[in-house]
């Protein structure tokens, strides 16, 4: 079973445009939950974690990991696209401006170091690329092992990071780039001191 950290949603390292955190992540769990007819409890046996802790993040009482978010949102066959995904038809172009750029703030156990993830693409039912900055704290991680299926690149902004695929670990500083399959285990973890950011583009949608 998974702990987390309880904290506040909030925005990390905001310079002069912080971007507007999605402030309504748990009730839209909750919703999607109840529409799939699932109890707390077995959707907690599916994900791997305790039914108070999905209670929590459903109340907004607690932040989940990344891969903790990643197992609800696949238990519950949706994605964070999927949750905020208007009923109104998209515009073929899309501008996000910094100062209202939408974020999910997800968080792990032990240190309690969270991970910002601001999207950079708009939330529509048949959006095809993913892309997000994702902004972490000293010490923060992933979590825990990923898998699902499409393929992911990113680029690294600022700061340094270990990025570990199918077991075997990756150091990675400002201005280097990966790509790997989604399909193999992989996660992450800031190793520098000072805020660490990537630029993250996964297909399809998963978050």
């Amino acid at each position: 079973m998974e702990t987390e950290q309880v904290e506040d949603v909030e925005a990390l390292a905001a310079d002069d445009s912080p971007p507007r955190t999605m402030s309504d992540l748990g009730p839209r769990l909750r919703q999607a939950r109840k529409a799939h007819k699932k109890t707390l409890r077995v959707l907690a046996e599916e994900v791997g974690c305790s039914p108070s802790l999905l209670s929590k993040i459903e109340n907004e009482q607690a932040t989940p990991s990344l891969r903790t978010l990643h197992r609800i949102l696949a238990a519950l066959d949706t994605s964070i696209v999927h949750l905020f995904t208007g009923d109104t038809a998209h515009d073929e172009i899309s501008l996000m401006r910094a100062e209202s750029r939408p974020a999910v703030k997800v968080s792990h156990t032990g240190n309690g170091a969270g991970i910002l993830l601001e999207r950079l693409t708009p939330t529509f039912p048949d959006l095809l690329l993913d892309a997000n900055i994702h902004t972490l704290e000293p010490g923060a991680e992933s979590g825990g092992d990923i898998q699902h299926a499409g393929q992911e690149v990113g680029y690294v902004l600022q700061g340094r990071v270990e990025l570990i695929v199918d077991g075997k670990s990756h150091f990675l500083g400002q201005g280097d780039s990966f790509f790997f399959a989604s399909s193999l285990p992989h996660r992450y973890r800031n190793i520098d001191p000072d805020v660490s950011r990537i630029l993250w583009v996964a297909t399809p949608a998963t978050f």
